[in-house]
């Protein structure tokens, strides 16, 4: 299976923005897709953004045309760079990669946007 370690979440201004990295332990360039999900307390883990090893993406509405995900094959790490963020951002962020029959999840990274 694949590790997957987040990093870059930190506590940042309404309007702000942050990138959030996701290194994996192997290559990625198999890996049919990777993504990034959320959990903000009390509610249930939801997509944020996707990215297939096709480079086709997919984004949650909510952060539609403030997130963007990339990925960068030849360093085996997945981006979220995002931008305007708001208070409703504020949740834990975590790497997922899909490959075959197998799901990987990172640990988390805690995001605060404070208003």
């Amino acid at each position: 299976q694949v590790q997957l370690v987040e990093s870059g979440g930190g506590l940042v201004q309404a309007g702000g923005s942050l990138r959030l990295s996701c290194a994996a332990s192997r290559g990625i360039f198999t890996i049919n897709a990777m993504g990034w999900y959320r959990q903000a307390p009390g509610k249930q883990r939801e997509l944020v953004a996707a990215i297939t090893s096709g480079g086709r993406t997919n984004y949650a509405d909510a952060v539609k045309g403030r997130f963007t995900i990339s990925r960068d094959n030849d360093r085996n790490m997945v981006f979220l760079q995002m931008d305007s963020l708001k208070p409703e951002d504020t949740a834990v962020y975590y790497c997922h990669a899909a490959y075959g029959v197998f799901n990987s999840w990172g640990q988390g990274t805690q995001v605060t946007v404070s208003s």
